[in-house]
């Protein structure tokens, strides 16, 4: 298994990995069936997908169950197979790196509940914590190096992930971003600053943005995060530009290019781990890698 240490410790930017919903599109998955059961159905394609990103340059590759959790799977009748599911998908992460030779990491991936809790909802933080335990001991049990808590609107959700992943696997390192899609903020109202401030406190290994409206939110995000907390190690993890409705898709625009440039601009801004979220592809990944390469900022 990897180390987290080691590869933080060295120089540089470190590379993530980017979609893998924009990827299984393409691969045949149908809108509104869950990615997760692939994990089990087709886990064929979903290591082409992580080798092609591996080849790409990616030194941290996300598993595929963003959606693993029984909040999102029970809308599908799939809530008892979370440990299956969840394992599943980091035993598949797991294969694709050892056939790469090993030295990139594997990240449990844990996405929203898409739930809210009370009082707004109906849902405690003892039933969502419980809920994220039990996906992250399915991950662990897969064989991930650390796990990745993403694409967050809620400080209170956040902590009841984390609390759920620390009790289940305390000594592995723990990274988390938020969304911060409405002018600068989360959909909830969570400031960047804020947001630094509590997941390091509550032992985040690493904090950031993911997801939103594109390169320049996420700039913006990882810029106030730096003046805020400049010792943190920062994420950056944006979407391929800002998303389209096209015939009842989202279309992401931005191209490699464009998404390298935002790499270089990331890592200028203070970012140590670069990555891409909806709408790209192995191509952004590579163009990304190649830029910060020439640009002397790559690990």
């Amino acid at each position: 298994m990897g180390d987290w240490r080691s590869l933080i410790s060295k120089p540089g930017v470190i590379l993530a990995d980017g979609a893998m919903g924009t990827m299984l599109f393409e691969a045949g998955l149908q809108f509104g069936n869950p990615p997760e059961a692939w994990n089990v159905d087709h886990p064929d394609r979903i290591g082409t997908i992580h080798q092609a990103y591996l080849e790409a340059g990616a030194q941290i590759i996300l598993t595929n169950s963003f959606g693993g959790s029984r909040f999102r799977l029970e809308l599908h009748g799939l809530e008892a197979r979370v440990p299956e599911l969840n394992a599943a998908a980091a035993r598949v992460a797991r294969q694709a790196v050892d056939q790469a030779g090993g030295r990139a990491l594997v990240a449990g991936d844990i996405g929203p509940s898409g739930a809210m809790l009370a009082p707004l909802g109906t849902l405690t933080p003892e039933a969502m914590e419980a809920g994220f335990a039990e996906q992250a001991q399915a991950l662990l049990q897969g064989g991930v190096d650390l796990f990745w808590i993403e694409t967050m609107a809620s400080l209170e959700e956040v902590q009841a992930a984390m609390q759920a992943v620390r009790r289940v696997a305390p000594d592995r390192p723990l990274l988390a971003t938020m969304t911060f899609d409405t002018h600068g903020y989360t959909m909830m109202g969570v400031a960047p600053e804020k947001a630094a401030q509590s997941l390091l406190a509550w032992g985040a290994a690493a904090v950031g943005g993911n997801c939103g409206n594109g390169p320049d939110e996420i700039l913006h995000v990882v810029r106030r995060m730096r003046a805020e907390a400049p010792e943190a190690v920062l994420i950056a993890k944006s979407n391929a530009g800002v998303p389209e409705l096209v015939g009842g898709r989202a279309v992401y625009r931005a191209g490699p290019e464009a998404m390298a440039t935002y790499a270089v601009a990331a890592a200028q801004a203070g970012a140590r781990l670069i990555g891409a979220c909806c709408g790209s592809t192995p191509d952004h990944l590579r163009a990304m890698a190649r830029a910060l390469a020439d640009a002397k900022l790559l690990q």
